[in-house]
């Protein structure tokens, strides 16, 4: 039977202490009204001590214990932060005691792998939900409204750009851009955010012409280049380039070029731009931000997502992004990389 979520704070679980645990802590911290962070498991929790320094308050329990969390009902919510290679089993255990499960992504290393994930905490009755935290940054929200409200008119191209940039020693981490331990390269692991927000806006690709490669400029085996020309279910046409070997990094951007305007869409602001002649700038973050390739982003994002997964299991409806629905994004990158290996345009299934 699924944990429940009555009044008072919500105890949480995290599960992994790697890279992106910090910004985790830092989310729960700001929102200790609401959620405590009850323990962070780690395999080797003592090398995970140094995040009580980002956290508020009561500190954490660090252990290795995962079955403790599992069998606790006063954790409810579990957030894991895990390698993809090590993630089903920790779900299957977590599900199967009623815990819910908020996972960054991706859900899976391949397409099978995440619909078994979503799979099991369906069969066990728990929610599962996914951190991508690029929609609830201030710009997406704002374009998703424009786009729902349909005063753009018609979707006549699309374009997603992920100009990233991480030096070798980024891959020099055991596994790091292995096909074992993280499913991919630069697509699954760093341009899959801008893929599921760009999806979220325009609804699905039906076709991708496509080619990958790992440059010079990186020792990985999977790819840290990707390109693409895509066919939306909408009718649209659409580029996609995604790599982590384009010095120096910059942002990521989308443009959607609909009927009436185009939005120029990336995480400082939201630029349309109106047939008219009209140029508005909206949700523009004012605060200055070097740009740093392995800074995490703000964590008012993964705040702002973990607190919607809470209240999605407190009120029984849908959280943000469910694990079901992130299977588009998985879906789009194997259609990438089956139509570089193949040469030829892929279908995908609706």
């Amino acid at each position: 039977m699924a944990k429940t979520i009555t009044q008072g704070r919500v105890g949480v679980a995290l599960i992994g202490a790697g890279m992106i645990a910090k910004t985790h802590v830092a989310a729960l911290s700001e929102a200790r009204d609401t959620l405590q962070l009850r323990t962070v498991v780690s395999r080797r929790p003592e090398r995970a001590h140094y995040l009580a320094e980002f956290y508020e308050g009561e500190a954490p329990e660090f252990s290795s214990d995962l079955s403790a969390v599992a069998a606790d009902p006063t954790i409810p919510l579990a957030i894991v932060a895990t390698p993809p290679s090590v993630r089903k089993e920790v779900i299957e255990e977590l599900a199967k005691s009623g815990t819910h499960v908020l996972l960054e992504k991706p859900v899976g290393r391949n397409p099978e792998e995440a619909l078994e994930v979503v799979e099991i905490c369906e069969r066990e009755g728990v929610m599962l939900g996914v951190l991508f935290q690029h929609r609830m940054r201030a710009p997406s929200l704002a374009a998703a409204r424009h786009v729902a409200s349909g005063v753009l008119g018609k979707l006549g191209l699309v374009e997603i750009a992920v100009p990233l940039w991480r030096d070798q020693s980024y891959y020099d981490e055991l596994g790091r851009g292995t096909y074992a331990r993280d499913g991919g390269g630069v697509m699954i692991t760093n341009a899959i955010h801008s893929i599921d927000l760009a999806l979220s806006l325009t609804g699905p690709v039906k076709q991708v012409q496509a080619m990958t490669a790992t440059t010079l400029l990186h020792r990985m085996e999977a790819e840290d280049f990707a390109v693409a020309g895509l066919t939306f279910a909408c009718g649209a046409a659409g580029s996609f380039v995604a790599s982590t070997a384009m010095f120096p990094h910059r942002t990521e951007v989308i443009r959607l070029h609909f009927e009436h305007a185009s939005l120029k869409l990336d995480k400082e602001a939201l630029e349309i731009s109106w047939r008219d002649g009209r140029t508005v700038i909206e949700a523009k973050d004012e605060a200055p931000r070097k740009v740093n390739p392995l800074s995490g982003g703000k964590h008012e994002w993964h705040q702002a997502v973990i607190e919607d997964f809470a209240e999605a299991i407190r009120l029984g409806r849908k959280p943000m992004v469910t694990g079901r629905e992130a299977l588009v994004s998985h879906q789009l990158i194997t259609a990438i990389e089956n139509s570089s290996r193949s040469g030829g345009p892929i279908d995908l299934t609706p």
